[in-house]
This record gives C-alpha cells, structure tokens and sequence, in this order.
C-alpha cells in the first residue's frame, strides 16, 4: 500500500512540475516535501530499506533542486568549502 501511495505521489509531482509558474514551483514543490517525508518514511517502514532507498532517489529526481539547496545548505553549516 505504501508503495502505491508513492506512486500516486510522484504522479502529483511530475503534474505539479508540468504546471506553468510564475513563482518557480516553490509552492508546490513545499507541499510535496511537506507530504513526502511522511510517506518515504513508511515506505522504510513497511518495505524496507531498498525500497525505502529507491524511493528517496525518486522524490530527489524529482525535487532536485531544493535537494540541491539543501546539500549547499548542509555544506555551509559545517565548513565544506565547495
């Protein structure tokens, strides 16, 4: 069942992705990490780890560059010159 609220989930993404924005999707693309947390979560949960992995490579697929932002984020935070 986790699995096919995922795939819902990333069927949501790639529309909202598909919408034309003027605000660059940053709205949406809040609400879908805001809702894919919890479902990558019981994904582990529920079938296991290389699922789990799959679908976080998935959702980062998909939200690439708040991925992004926040590796940079992460990268500030402790120092890492880039």
């Amino acid at each position: 069942m986790s699995l096919i609220a995922f795939c819902i989930w990333a069927v949501a993404a790639n529309f909202a992705g598909m919408l034309p924005s003027r605000r660059r999707h940053w709205p949406a693309a809040y609400a879908l990490m805001v809702t894919g947390l919890p479902l990558l979560a019981w994904v582990f949960w529920t079938e296991g780890w290389i699922w789990g992995l799959l679908c976080l490579a998935a959702a980062i697929s998909v939200l690439r560059w708040p991925a992004w932002y926040f590796w940079r984020w992460l990268n500030r935070l402790f120092g890492v010159q880039s």
